[in-house]
């Protein structure tokens, strides 16, 4: 299907913004691409499918967005079965406190690492297709479409249905203020009676010997979520009555929760983190404050923070003079910005002549600190940059109409970057032990060496590490 005749403009705007190969696999996809592969779009998939760098698509569905192809959802999802806890166009919406999965029986505290995925569902504006509509959806696309997030990996199409009929005892479709039986026989195996739209979930024990006495078990679907409970029952006859008070169509389901439905939901691919949106440079330059309320705070468990500074700026004014000295800053700004992009980070922002940015992993800001270092001093041979790293739990929040982030992770970076001098690389130990940053080491062959440091605001004293 053809997106319409007037969202030519939209691509060509688009061409202008993002990477030209990404423009053009983006407007192929909402021109040919199937249904289902225009809602909840994972960007690292199409890069993957299509041999593309990640951070230019990344950069081009952010890009498209922006003008109005795609809408950007942010899911917060199950750590163990994938599924879609909450939906929302806004991260402001996300909660702080728990999330609570039916179908695992378990409640989340959320963070922006692996619990909030972000995705890109064309718009209606641009393209109609039919999760626009979810609840006219069929059962099986409902599940793919809409329950499941993006970084489950689903079987294709026959062989998903396959798969769902095998776990599954009977399925019902109950339209609003509809209520139903259901009749059939229990099987000696851990049994679920669930249901997507509502996230409810009732989880049936069922041991011992067979009986033909009826059993019976009741389940209402309301907007409240019930907690999910557990009755043992025997093999045998079962009569569920559902009722259905809510205003959308329901998908109660009785699934056997045996190997089948494990394999089902084991298989996972990468995903575009929430973290990994607020480290994206691009993110950062066209959504700015949009993204969090001044007092929601959400944490990340881990983030990887580079602080910098010029050594001796304010000699090198008296040396080479106020213009062309703040010229040389300008440059060294411009560089270092690139040199973040490039490595997968942002810069949060700019105090004087240094540079806070952030990384989604260590690596990556080391392979950023290190192509700093000796660009500055292409730049200018007695230009020195001072470098900190250290990776660790914090807060993202805004602060002054931009996101920022809080805690002593962040602290801690900005305090070791101020132990550096020369062209060393100051940085902690959970950089140092960090795998890929041992690799980058060894590459480069070069010898960190080991050293105590005390540090404002810390009170113990740390084990960093200078890089030479």
């Amino acid at each position: 299907m053809n997106a319409p005749q007037t969202s030519q403009t939209l691509f060509d705007a688009l061409r202008k913004s993002a990477d030209a190969t990404v423009a053009e696999t983006i407007e192929t996809l909402i021109r040919d691409g199937e249904d289902r592969s225009l809602c909840r779009i994972n960007p690292l998939k199409i890069a993957a499918d299509h041999g593309l760098d990640e951070e230019k698509v990344i950069s081009g569905f952010l890009h498209a967005a922006r003008l109005g192809l795609f809408e950007l959802s942010w899911n917060v999802l199950c750590p163990g079965c994938g599924g879609v806890l909450d939906a929302t166009h806004s991260l402001k919406s996300v909660r702080k406190d728990s999330y609570n999965c039916a179908l695992c029986a378990c409640g989340y505290e959320p963070t922006l690492d692996e619990m909030v995925e972000v995705t890109f569902t064309v718009s209606p504006t641009v393209r109609r297709i039919a999760a626009h509509d979810p609840h006219a959806l069929p059962l099986v696309e409902y599940f793919r479409q809409i329950f499941w997030g993006s970084g489950v990996e689903l079987p294709d199409t026959d062989a998903l249905h396959q798969a769902i009929e095998d776990i599954t005892l009977d399925a019902i479709e109950l339209a609003p203020a509809e209520k139903a039986v259901m009749s059939l026989q229990l099987p000696a195996e851990f049994v679920i009676v669930f249901e997507p739209v509502t996230h409810a979930a009732h989880f049936l024990d069922v041991k011992g010997e067979p009986t033909r006495e009826r059993q019976s078990l009741g389940m209402v679907f309301s907007k409240a979520q019930a907690p999910t409970g557990t009755t043992e029952m025997r093999p045998g006859p079962l009569r569920v009555s559902f009722e259905n008070r809510t205003d959308l169509r329901t998908l109660p389901s009785v699934w056997i929760a045996g190997d089948r439905l494990h394999d089902l939901l084991g298989r996972r691919r990468p995903f575009l983190t929430a973290k990994r949106l607020l480290t994206n440079q691009t993110f950062r330059d066209i959504y700015r404050a949009d993204t969090l309320d001044v007092d929601q705070g959400l944490k990340i468990t881990s983030l990887t923070f580079l602080f910098t500074d010029l050594k001796g700026s304010t000699a090198l004014y008296d040396r080479v003079g106020d213009l062309a000295a703040y010229d040389l800053v300008r440059q060294h700004f411009r560089v270092l910005n690139a040199i973040v992009a490039s490595e997968a980070g942002a810069v949060v922002k700019t105090i004087g002549d240094a540079v806070m940015a952030t990384f989604p992993t260590p690596d990556r800001a080391l392979a950023a600190a290190l192509r700093m270092r000796d660009s500055v001093r292409e730049l200018r041979k007695d230009l020195l940059i001072k470098i900190g790293i250290h990776e660790g739990p914090c807060l993202a929040v805004t602060l002054n109409d931009q996101l920022d982030y809080f805690g002593q992770t962040v602290n801690i970076a900005a305090r070791v970057q101020g132990l550096a001098d020369e062209r060393a690389i100051f940085v902690t130990k959970p950089v140092v032990q960090n795998p890929q940053v041992a690799r980058i080491i060894e590459q480069n062959r070069l010898v960190p060496t080991e050293q105590l440091a005390s540090l404002r605001g810390v009170s113990d004293k740390m084990t960093v590490y200078q890089i030479p």
